[in-house]
């Protein structure tokens, strides 16, 4: 549980693996009233409520938390970063980073995306300017609030923009490598474009497959 007293920071991601669509990053600011609240509506880690449920409590946490960040981070963005040897560790470490700069709080949770905490908290210090109290653990998503708040505006952003892609292509799955959807419609698009669609994870395993079995 969160320290009493004060505003705390929660961090989280949504869209780390999938070979479709952005990976956001989200940020919020609650203070101690506001993180009652939030336990008390029954705000905890996005992957432990249903699609629904996540939605109606995105709008609670919007008007519960004091400020909110947002980043989505493109899979062109990802590609390049990824080709410059950054990989996806140190890409969050820097747009974690770059949130906390602009929410300035004074103790902030984040969910670490290495099995080593400590070394996730070293990478954001190379790029975090703001002073911040972090507290970094694994499966921070779990056991502190303010992230599991976190956690579900990152899911519904995410949510929400591949949506946005399913209205316009037509079904393409959950955008994640294992959903038979998912490589239906990318061995298709492949098929008849003869390349992958702007909005895929070129880097990832699952693309090149498809794209040297391309004639």
């Amino acid at each position: 549980m969160e320290r009493a007293g004060g505003e705390v920071a929660g961090l989280d991601e949504a869209g780390r693996g999938p070979v479709l669509g952005p990976m956001v990053l989200c940020g919020v600011v609650v203070d101690g009233r506001g993180l009652e609240e939030m336990r008390r509506m029954g705000v905890r880690d996005s992957k432990l409520l249903p699609p629904a449920r996540r939605e109606r409590l995105a709008s609670l946490i919007l008007s519960l938390c004091r400020r909110a960040e947002v980043v989505e981070l493109q899979p062109a963005e990802i590609d390049a970063c990824l080709e410059r040897g950054i990989n996806l560790n140190e890409l969050e470490a820097r747009e974690f980073a770059r949130i906390l700069n602009v929410l300035k709080p004074r103790v902030a949770y984040l969910d670490s995306p290495d099995p080593r905490p400590d070394l996730f908290r070293r990478r954001l210090g190379r790029y975090l300017k703001a002073e911040v109290e972090l507290v970094v653990e694994n499966s921070a998503d779990r056991r502190y609030t303010v992230v599991g708040a976190a956690s579900i505006l990152a899911k519904v952003r995410r949510d929400a923009r591949l949506a946005e892609l399913k209205k316009k292509y037509g079904e393409l799955g959950s955008g994640y490598s294992h959903d038979p959807l998912t490589i239906n419609f990318l061995r298709r698009w492949v098929e008849k474009h003869g390349d992958l669609p702007p909005f895929a994870r070129r880097s990832w395993e699952t693309c090149r497959r498809l794209r040297e079995a391309s004639p």
